[in-house]
């Protein structure tokens, strides 16, 4: 299910600021040659997630699941000057996408892209995470929820991706294991009194969740 009219997706790509000319190339390389491109965050989600984190100026950025590099690159436009983005890719084919684009950008130096298991590499990062962005196997979110808002600074803002799943959450029976799964997590967030959340239906739907 397509969660966003064409036509309101078209004009709120032509009133955004534009892509830079790396995420042009990004998106342009990865819809022609990635059969699964639909999972790039895009033109209008990345400058959402490039003026948030503008807005925050994280010190310390946290990514799991890099896909080809297009949110990563956005998240890091707002980064501080001495601040880190770790971003973690388990698959090695778009990892290597992911590090060429990385080093076109001026803070190139400030991300370190991880090639591995999430869970097993989260446990030997030792940041305050200030920033998270969740766009992995929608099986894990509740796992990964639970790990990384252990090291989330208060007032940090972590923000899942896919929270919708291509709309089979609003169906009246959800029997897709990851629409279950996504359902799961939306329902963990929502009954986590430690937080403040919203859902915004930007693409196929955000949950920003603000540690209190």
């Amino acid at each position: 299910m397509e969660m966003i009219h064409a036509l309101a997706e078209a004009y709120a790509e032509k009133f955004s600021s534009p892509e830079p000319a790396w995420a042009a190339a990004l998106s342009k390389e990865t819809r022609e040659y990635h059969p699964q491109s639909h999972m790039l965050s895009g033109h209008v989600q990345g400058r959402f997630l490039s003026v948030i984190s503008q807005i925050m100026q994280p010190r310390f950025i946290l990514e799991i699941g890099t896909f080809t590099g297009y949110s990563a690159g956005c998240l890091v436009e707002g980064l501080a000057p001495q601040g880190e983005l770790h971003t973690i890719e388990c698959r090695e084919t778009e990892a290597t996408v992911a590090k060429k684009y990385f080093n076109q950008l001026p803070n190139r130096h400030q991300i370190q892209l991880h090639v591995g298991n999430a869970l097993e590499i989260i446990h030997t990062l030792t940041p305050t995470w200030d920033l998270v962005f969740l766009d992995a196997d929608k099986t894990g979110y509740c796992e990964y929820y639970t790990l990384v808002m252990k090291n989330l600074r208060k007032g940090g803002l972590l923000i899942a991706d896919n929270i919708f799943f291509h709309g089979e959450v609003l169906q009246p029976e959800i029997t897709g294991k990851n629409a279950r799964a996504i359902q799961a997590f939306n329902e963990m967030v929502a009954n986590d009194s430690s937080t403040e959340k919203v859902i915004v239906t930007v693409r196929d739907g955000l949950v920003l969740i603000l540690k209190k």
